[in-house]
């Protein structure tokens, strides 16, 4: 349908499912699951690999006990094998780096315990070592020759990649050294595990073999590493908390919100004042950059530094979780996610409500309600800088394209005839995934009691209804040529996950013309006041707050569908709605039989949890409506809210080459650090990945 509203069917409300917020961190092997109804397709075949935080080495799992997000966690690797007849089975393996072990050996009570790291928004942070790399969002595949077997690189907004092993799960190898990689900042603090930011969804072609990501910086966010005050605030009285929790209420009040919000679109000019100054006083590099970096799966990195045509550097005011990649062209967004060390001041004392409240009353801010991107002709990426060679910086010209509309998540068709590019966009409304339930958070329906605690931590829910959309652009003037747009009442509220046939490593589809993707659906619980609060005005608000709660009031389930793509049409094209209190997560496209087939001719497989547990659902990509053929579940198998997925049709042992070894990676930066620190590291961290 166009952009127009429907009358949504009335359904009993249920509540949220106690099983999204939780997960155990205990590793599975070689697990059979147990078929709970259906019968599993005879020619389901391959792998797939699902992503997902499961709380951290002192949380013993999720959920927390403090109200942290559910998506600040350690990632565990879910490998779900179909490649023996009528048997499915798992195998669980969490992504195991050198600052994991860190955090492992600081934990409160250890030998190295003033060094610990500690959960502040969606990062979990130590002022001595640095930011976490939890490797917990999403995966890449992708093969550079013949020779060699299918690889896999593990993924996460503020980290650097790593590559892990198919079989073992094992992690293997950071993509690039750290001498590769520029941190978010460069402060005096010399942390050991450097902030940085790249994106969770590199590209791979494998028509050219080659992988595209990023490394940038932020200048506003930068600053946040200078500010080394958080102990201190966890030692302010209880008096002074409860003072500052009645100071956020005032500060929510209606009209001191609206002098807020007109005070801050006259001051970014001048906050960036002050941060520039206070940068040279502290000694912070605060500069904003965004490199395009292109690897060949065995050398260096290469990179270039993206600027605008009148050589400007580019400047991301978000993040970019996603970047895309057709024949000619790579597409960097500014997405609408929020990651980095401005989380310290997010929620930099999460059991001291009175000082997030009103970090949050003031600072709170909503998401861009546009969407920019970034669009690089390939042409020119002849030969860049290898930061390893102290080669000068290469620059490359982007040309900028704003579309109205937020988005996350979007795709790209490989085929760019006549340089006009095709990009899919699922626009997520009014919804910001780097908001969760806080443990002040109340509801914003009268009388606005206090959200149930079992819910802190919890992403919340999006304030308006999702829109799908299909763009024609021009990539060398930047020119949108066609626009489309609709949305659906019931299947588009809150677009998660996409999946597609898609055999990354050998082939890539020219054309893109079904898309599956899921919702979470609509949730009075994931309503905060706070948060409804930012987004009550959306500048292309679809649907009314009035009738947003009412709706929200009822109830909308989780949907998985399908959407049918073109240049004559968008439409929805088969759909399945879950049962009221289901969520579906992870979806996942697998070719039928022998991979031969359009690009419906397969199943659909995802991770649905409910008021039982977590299960796995397998639908046939040509039958949504039908229902799922198959429900597999296991007492043992507790995986929480799941992210993103990968595909092989077979798993081999890693028989790459490339590999940066653990103290060669760190020598020269730890012996630049105390002897505790050395020792930390001689004790606790290397032999880890030695011998």
């Amino acid at each position: 349908m166009s952009e127009q509203n429907q009358t949504s069917n009335t359904s009993h409300y249920r509540p949220v499912p106690e099983s999204v917020m939780t997960a155990s961190r205990s590793e599975l092997n070689n697990v059979e699951l147990n078929i709970l109804d259906g019968k599993l397709p005879e020619d389901i075949s391959g792998h797939v690999f699902v992503i997902a935080p499961v709380g951290s080495v002192d949380s013993g799992g999720l959920p927390y006990v403090d109200g942290t997000p559910i998506f600040n966690g350690d990632g565990m690797i879910y490998r779900f094998d179909f490649d023996k007849p009528e048997s499915a089975r798992v195998t669980t393996k969490i992504a195991k780096t050198p600052d994991y072990y860190a955090d492992l050996a600081t934990r409160p009570g250890s030998k190295y315990e003033k060094y610990r790291f500690r959960n502040l928004g969606m990062g979990r942070v130590s002022l001595s070592l640095g930011l976490r790399n939890q490797l917990s969002t999403a995966f890449l595949a992708m093969k550079f020759s013949p020779e060699e077997s299918d690889r896999l690189l593990l993924n996460l907004d503020g980290g650097r990649p790593y590559e892990i092993d198919p079989q073992t799960l094992e992690t293997v190898t950071p993509v690039g050294s750290n001498q590769e990689w520029r941190a978010q900042a460069e402060t005096p603090l010399k942390f050991t595990f450097e902030p940085v930011l790249s994106t969770a969804h590199p590209v791979f072609d494998p028509n050219t073999k080659e992988v595209f990501t990023v490394n940038y910086g932020r200048s506003v966010g930068n600053i946040l590493q200078a500010i080394p005050l958080i102990d201190d605030l966890d030692q302010i009285p209880e008096e002074i908390d409860e003072l500052l929790e009645r100071l956020a209420e005032f500060v929510r009040v209606e009209y001191i919100q609206d002098f807020l919000q007109i005070f801050f679109q006259f001051s970014d000019n001048l906050l960036q004042f002050y941060v520039n100054l206070f940068a040279k006083i502290a000694g912070v590099d605060v500069d904003n950059f965004v490199y395009l970096i292109r690897w060949d799966g065995k050398g260096d990195l290469e990179r270039w530094r993206v600027v605008l045509p009148d050589k400007t550097p580019v400047k991301i005011e978000q993040t970019m979780h996603q970047i895309g990649m057709s024949q000619d062209y790579v597409i960097l967004m500014d997405t609408a996610f929020q990651f980095g060390l401005e989380q310290v001041i997010n929620n930099p004392v999460p059991n001291k409500k009175g000082v997030d409240q009103t970090i949050q009353a003031f600072l709170g801010r909503p998401q861009s309600p546009n969407t920019t991107l970034y669009i690089i002709p390939r042409r020119q990426l002849k030969k860049g800088q290898y930061p390893l060679r102290n080669d000068l910086e290469v620059e490359v010209v982007a040309q900028k394209v704003v579309i109205p509309l937020e988005t996350v998540h979007f795709l790209v068709d490989y085929e760019n005839p006549d340089n006009q590019i095709i990009l899919h966009l699922a626009h997520i409304s009014a919804w910001d995934g780097a908001q969760w339930i806080r443990n002040y958070d109340k509801s914003p329906y009268p009388p606005h009691n206090p959200v149930e605690p079992r819910l802190h931590g919890m992403i919340t829910n999006a304030l308006d209804i999702s829109r799908m959309g299909r763009y024609r652009v021009d990539a060398d003037s930047g020119k949108v040529i066609t626009s489309q747009k609709i949305y659906d009442s019931r299947c588009t509220w809150g677009i998660g996950y996409y999946a597609y046939r898609d055999l990354s490593t050998t082939t890539i589809p020219n054309r893109l013309e079904n898309i599956y993707w899921t919702s979470l659906g609509l949730w009075k619980e994931l309503i905060s006041d706070s948060v409804f609060q930012l987004y009550k005005d959306y500048k292309y608000r679809a649907v009314p707050t009035e009738e947003l709660l009412r709706l929200a009031d009822t109830g909308i389930p989780a949907q998985l569908y399908r959407i049918y793509t073109s240049d004559e049409s968008l439409k929805i094209g088969d759909r399945y709605e879950f049962p009221n209190g289901y969520m579906v997560n992870s979806a996942q496209f697998i070719p039928r039989g022998d991979i031969q087939g359009d690009s419906t001719d397969g199943y659909i497989f995802c991770a649905v949890l409910s008021g039982i547990g977590n299960e796995i659902w397998i639908f046939d990509a040509q039958d949504l409506a039908s229902g799922p053929l198959c429900q597999l579940s296991h007492p043992s198998l507790d995986f929480g809210f799941t992210i993103h997925t990968a595909w092989l049709a077979e798993i081999a042992p890693r028989n790459a080459s490339y590999h940066i070894g653990v103290r060669q990676d760190y020598q020269d930066i730890v012996k630049q650090r105390s002897k505790d620190i050395q020792e930390l590291f001689e004790q606790e961290i290397y032999p880890h990945f030695e011998g």
